[in-house]
């Protein structure tokens, strides 16, 4: 049996579910956790969203659900080494982008422009709604039900969080009549796991989009040489593998990197965990910072590589040119249906009030939010498309 450590959050020691359930005999109620979110249908939908490239640009690119296993394995990896809780942190990384609309921010920024009268999008929020809500699967609530800890991570997935998020939790906590969700604060940090998910999700997708970026032409690995964080890795490698070809001189550079930001993430962490005198969750919770984290020295590497990926991948044009495309794609989807909520599905036509009002556009966003990217240009095909009058 694995032996946590006093600053891990304990399954046995969990403030609970929203709805009460008897707990399972051959899993802790963390791996339930993993395993109702593993098995959501938001889940297998982001197998067709996009992380930076839309899918019909080619295979190989990685999808929010290949990103989410990536997070996961590095998760689990750290969360390990520093005696937490392995499934918590894998639940939380395997969720953390469940909310993401379509397009990858393309599609976030367009709902949140649309959105802005209404109350606004995000997609921590969405997540939330998700699994507190939308996910129509069990007959005795609604949402996936997951514990306090679960939640509290996810909602505090970036860190601690403004008011913008109690609105939708105070209505959570009013359905389930639960007073052990009340002592949620947005103000303070998450778990010790939910930190781990949250770098962890830093470090796969700085290293993925480096292979990411190769694969479309975005750059050539030769401008690599001269990001520190990164050119020592191909310097090395090609002094003891001369002539070696891209995809295995790619895969070995951001191996090497994934493992150096791992061995300085590790050190840094229980350095602060240390020199802090952190023995409990409590304590991780009221700390006045995150425990986990980078050094400072490569922090400060790892933002040159990030401003490096945001000029040659994320501005490049034919991201560029993407991006554009979605956005008009999403924003006429979203007035066709705000305007006309009859052309809805009726399932969830029914759930609105008239055309334009905040209940009708928050219904077509949860709608739009949840689509993958061939089902939103399927969707605007029909809705836009006058080939089948011809």
């Amino acid at each position: 049996m694995t032996v946590l450590a006093p600053y891990a959050c304990d399954p046995a020691k969990t403030k609970g579910r929203l709805v009460a359930e008897a707990e399972s005999s051959t899993r802790t109620c963390f791996q339930r956790d993993r395993d109702r979110i593993i098995h959501s249908t938001a889940f297998r939908r982001m197998k067709h969203k996009t992380q930076v490239f839309v899918y019909h640009e080619g295979d190989h690119y990685r999808t929010r659900l290949t990103h989410s296993l990536e997070v996961a394995q590095i998760a689990r990896s750290l969360s390990r080494s520093l005696g937490l809780d392995e499934d918590l942190a894998e639940a939380l990384a395997l969720a953390h982008d469940l909310g993401h609309p379509p397009f990858g921010h393309a599609g976030e920024d367009a709902l949140s422009e649309c959105m802005a009268e209404f109350g606004g999008f995000d997609h921590n929020v969405q997540t939330f709604r998700l699994l507190t809500k939308l996910e129509a699967r069990y007959a005795s609530f609604d949402g996936l039900n997951l514990c306090w800890e679960t939640v509290d991570g996810l909602i505090k997935h970036n860190g601690p969080v403004s008011s913008g998020l109690m609105p939708l939790y105070e209505i959570r906590v009013e359905a389930g009549q639960n007073e052990a969700f009340k002592d949620l604060s947005l103000a303070e940090f998450s778990s010790l796991e939910a930190q781990v998910a949250a770098l962890s999700d830093d470090i796969a997708y700085n290293t993925h989009d480096i292979d990411d970026g190769l694969r479309a032409g975005a750059f050539a690995i030769s401008e690599l040489r001269d990001i520190p964080i990164v050119g020592h890795f191909i310097h090395s490698i090609e002094a003891e593998h001369p002539n070696l070809e891209i995809t295995r001189l790619t895969h070995e550079t951001t191996r090497r990197l994934i493992s150096e930001l791992v061995d300085d993430l590790l050190r840094e962490t229980r350095s602060r965990l240390e020199r802090n005198g952190i023995e409990s969750c409590a304590q991780v919770r009221n700390h006045a910072e995150p425990l986990v984290a980078l050094s400072d020295e490569m922090a400060a590497l790892d933002r040159q590589l990030k401003d490096f990926l945001l000029n040659r991948v994320y501005r490049h044009y034919q991201v560029n040119r993407t991006t554009s495309q979605a956005k008009r794609i999403v924003e006429e989807i979203f007035d066709q249906f705000i305007q006309e909520p009859n052309t809805l599905p009726t399932i969830w036509f029914n759930l609105c009030d008239d055309p334009g009002t905040p209940k009708t556009a928050r219904i077509v966003c949860d709608y739009i939010a949840g689509m993958t990217d061939r089902f939103a240009l399927k969707e605007h095909k029909r809705l836009f498309s006058l080939e089948k009058w011809a």
